[in-house]
């Protein structure tokens, strides 16, 4: 287990909290929706950066106040692609259109995330999909829903008849990470069942948490990619360290979350 996801006494407060993170969240994809269905050919990279920014502001807009509303000395995690930790006290860490680039192709896999961070431990998480109208939460030690119902992980035992996946976590990374995640996918196509490469990372995570799929690792990354997922992962009774068995936190330059009993040959296998 992480030690950045320990489990603090969960208050009424933080139950309210997390319900009108959810309202938010789900507005935030509505607007988003409004927009999602047509491809768009961008010629530079600055005009798709634009577009990028464009919808972020959608969501920010109707975000931003209502979570300032609810916690008005909580933090503000500008930059979603921002790492490492974050001074002690409370802070929003938001995506506002989580797979951005998704939905800018017309691609269905996207996400509105809000997640309060209390002195560097992640205290509540909603993640809303527009398109199917789901919305995961999970709230530290009261486990992880979707929609209300319980998650719990897969309970495989053998990653040989596992699906893994994996996401890239930027644009533009470094050499040293690309080619680590390119070995790291060749030793999961040895020793898993299935591998998926995505993006974005936090709907890998969802999976993982619903027991749909067996692990998910990652190389670099962002925490409001990371911080959602790590939540309701371990929420719904998964593990989660770097990629070499140590305690994960958001200043770890890698990221493994899975089912408990696949954990172990994950790292061997993400080791090698």
């Amino acid at each position: 287990m992480s030690e950045i996801l320990q489990n603090p006494d969960v208050t009424a407060s933080d139950a309210d909290l997390l319900t009108q993170t959810s309202i938010a969240v789900r507005a935030a994809g509505s607007a988003l929706r409004e927009r999602f269905g047509e491809v768009v050919s961008y010629q530079s990279r600055e005009e798709l950066m634009r577009a990028l920014a464009d919808n972020d502001d959608t969501a920010l807009d109707i975000l931003r106040p209502r979570l300032t509303r609810l916690r008005p000395d909580a933090g503000w995690v500008e930059d979603e692609l921002d790492g490492g930790a974050l001074p002690p006290a409370e802070w929003w860490v938001v995506d506002p259109a989580e797979g951005n680039v998704n939905h800018l192709h017309a691609l269905p896999e996207w996400a509105v995330t809000a997640t309060l961070v209390r002195d560097n431990q992640p205290v509540l998480t909603a993640v809303h999909l527009p398109l199917t109208g789901e919305t995961y939460t999970a709230l530290v030690g009261a486990g992880a829903h979707l929609d209300g119902r319980p998650l719990h992980v897969s309970p495989t035992a053998d990653l040989g008849l596992s699906i893994v996946a994996t996401s890239q976590a930027r644009p533009d990374e470094d050499e040293k990470v690309v080619r680590r995640v390119g070995s790291s996918i060749t030793a999961m196509l040895f020793d898993a069942l299935v591998v998926r490469t995505a993006v974005p990372a936090t709907l890998h995570l969802l999976n993982v948490a619903a027991g749909r799929i067996d692990a998910f690792w990652q190389f670099a990354g962002a925490r409001a990619d990371l911080l959602p997922g790590a939540l309701l992962v371990t929420e719904a009774g998964g593990q989660i360290s770097d990629a070499e068995g140590r305690p994960w936190t958001p200043q770890s330059e890698s990221f493994l979350a899975s089912a408990p009993g696949v954990h172990a040959e994950a790292v061997a296998t993400l080791s090698r």
